[in-house]
């Protein structure tokens, strides 16, 4: 089965990521380029809050593409996130044919019209352009891999009652991972690996400008040597990339010129979310 042929080359990756608002790096947009053309699934590994969600849901964007979703999370069952009988309603469907032997009443319950269909699924069965994310899997159980794994292996899942569904339509898949804890191999051998990290400077300059263009320039250069300031402490939770945006935008907000030691103090709390991590950083660059 081929890719979805959402990109024709990673030139063109970069440039409709970029229409989407999602400025890519070279490896970012070569490795979405390969996952689209070749058909495998991507996983994106990484520190929370540098665009491994945001990167599925631009992919979908600029492919025309339905974003079907899996949150994962401690927990989270084949019920959740393959599929389900209907209980209630095959309840309904035996207590109205009382008069009908078991076989034939199964026959019935046991029917497309009675199966709850979850993100995984759904995205199989789907026959329009779809973008799959798998959102932070390493929050689930590792049971929940021995799901993904025929999924990711044959773009199928089977449901014994009615058999084999194939995808008639291969999705374009988008597995997240904050590494909280280590994926089976397995699961990895099946994906095409990416790892975001923070951006360099250079370029969260350019998402910053790019996603707050009222910002002074010059402010934006100093905001950004200011957050890589800030992950260069040790926090308990550095600044993600939306937490530099919401920064700038509350720079703007406050109608601020200059980031000064006031406005630093001020509101530290947009973008670190630990007292002790105000606290650190209050003293590190020396606010008082």
């Amino acid at each position: 089965m081929a890719g979805t042929g959402f990109f024709s080359s990673v030139d063109d990756v970069s440039a409709k990521l970029a229409e989407a608002g999602y400025l890519a790096s070279t490896a970012v947009a070569t490795t979405v380029f390969l996952a689209d053309r070749l058909g495998k699934p991507l996983l994106v590994e990484g520190p929370a809050g540098v665009g491994k969600t945001e990167l599925a849901k631009a992919v979908a964007q600029v492919g025309g593409a339905r974003l079907v979703r899996l949150q994962c999370y401690e927990g989270v069952d084949e019920a959740r996130a393959l599929y389900e009988w209907n209980h209630a309603k095959q309840l309904l469907r035996i207590t109205a044919g009382r008069d009908e032997t078991w076989d034939e009443a199964r026959t019935d319950i046991f029917s497309e019209e009675f199966l709850l269909a979850r993100p995984l699924l759904t995205a199989i069965r789907g026959s329009e352009p779809t973008v799959l994310l798998i959102d932070e899997t390493d929050k689930a159980d590792i049971e929940v891999e021995g799901l993904l794994l025929e999924v990711l292996s044959d773009f199928q899942v089977t449901v014994p009652e009615l058999g084999t569904i194939t995808a008639a339509r291969r999705p374009f898949v988008v597995l997240t991972s904050n590494a909280t804890r280590e994926l089976s191999e397995a699961l990895r051998r099946r994906c095409l690996f990416l790892h975001i990290d923070f951006p360099d400077a250079e370029l969260e300059q350019r998402i910053v400008r790019l996603k707050v263009p009222g910002l002074d320039d010059v402010l934006a250069n100093s905001l950004v040597e200011v957050v890589g300031a800030l992950r260069a402490m040790g926090l308990r939770k550095a600044p993600s990339v939306a937490e530099t945006i919401d920064w700038a935008r509350t720079l703007l907000a406050l109608g601020a010129d200059t980031l000064d030691e006031a406005v630093v103090r001020d509101s530290l709390g947009v973008v670190l979310k630990h007292q002790d991590d105000v606290r650190k950083a209050a003293e590190k660059l020396a606010v008082t």
